[in-house]
């Protein structure tokens, strides 16, 4: 990634094409596509609001307060609307460009000023190009257990372990309440994603592929290529040349959630302090 961040962070990034005036016509299909498609009740409260008007509100709003200075300091908080930009969740359907938002965020520097916080958002951006890119040029790898690595990493699929780990049930509170989190409410935040992803491969010592398809299927901001490229990061079998990244979680819990109200929120401490549940001659039993 640094490579790539020096060859392309100082580019200048073209503004967003206009608009069009006019659309071209409709598919002549007429009201038969509303007979494959069952109404569902929707929640005018939910706190995510699909399509790119919904989206364009959030990045001004975003950018119009204070948030934005303080990005650097706030985006690792484990709850919080505020305290991330929360723009991938529109950036994942398409519905924002990377490039409307650079826009944007260069529209809050000139009348707010520019600091470390606002290049924070710009260098998370550039991330998320880069594993755009990643995936692309790793397409048949990009799912494989050792990644673009030459050696696969040791783990293998504990049925009882992964199970406990999706439901939040496992020995490790602040996991927990991050997946239970994501369980109720289809996010997480970044920093939480590195721990439940850390907690996986290197305590439970399960297939980094199990979690990131089970991201796919519970995340409201799943992005194919930002999800994989950054567990095979976690995993020590992406783009880190440092190898595996292993977060020790009690000092994780300490820094991230000191007062313990973040795990107090999602019942986090409610858990099986026992990881496997074993015989009398030491085989697993499943229940």
């Amino acid at each position: 990634f640094s490579k790539f961040r020096r060859e392309v962070e100082d580019i200048v990034v073209p503004s967003p094409l206009a608009a069009p005036n006019k659309l071209p016509p409709t598919v002549g299909a007429g009201d038969d596509w509303r007979n494959h498609f069952t109404p569902t009740e929707r929640d005018s409260n939910t706190t995510f609001r699909g399509g790119e008007r919904a989206g364009y509100d959030h990045v001004n709003t975003y950018f119009d307060g204070v948030f934005a200075q303080t990005y650097k300091q706030t985006r690792n908080a484990l709850d919080g609307w505020t305290n991330s930009t929360k723009f991938s969740l529109w950036l994942a359907t398409g519905a924002l460009s990377a490039r409307q938002i650079v826009h944007q965020l260069r529209r809050h520097e000139a009348v707010y000023g520019s600091n470390e916080s606002t290049y924070w958002i710009y260098f998370e951006l550039l991330w998320r190009e880069y594993f755009q890119w990643y995936a692309h040029r790793h397409t048949h790898s990009i799912g494989a257990l050792k990644g673009i690595s030459p050696h696969s990493p040791k783990t293998s699929f504990y049925p009882q372990r992964f199970a406990k780990w999706c439901h939040g049930t496992t020995p490790y509170p602040i996991v927990n309440a991050c997946m239970r989190q994501l369980n109720a409410e289809g996010y997480m935040s970044n920093r939480g994603r590195q721990l439940v992803a850390s907690c996986l491969v290197h305590e439970l010592s399960v297939d980094w592929r199990y979690g990131a398809a089970y991201m796919a299927v519970k995340l409201v901001d799943y992005d194919v290529a930002s999800n994989w490229g950054n567990w095979q990061y976690l995993a020590g079998v992406g783009a880190d040349p440092r190898g595996h990244r292993r977060f020790n979680l009690q000092k994780q819990t300490q820094i991230y959630d000191p007062d313990g109200r973040f795990i107090e929120r999602w019942n986090g401490a409610d858990c099986d302090p026992q990881l496997d549940s074993n015989d009398m001659v030491d085989w697993p039993q499943f229940s």
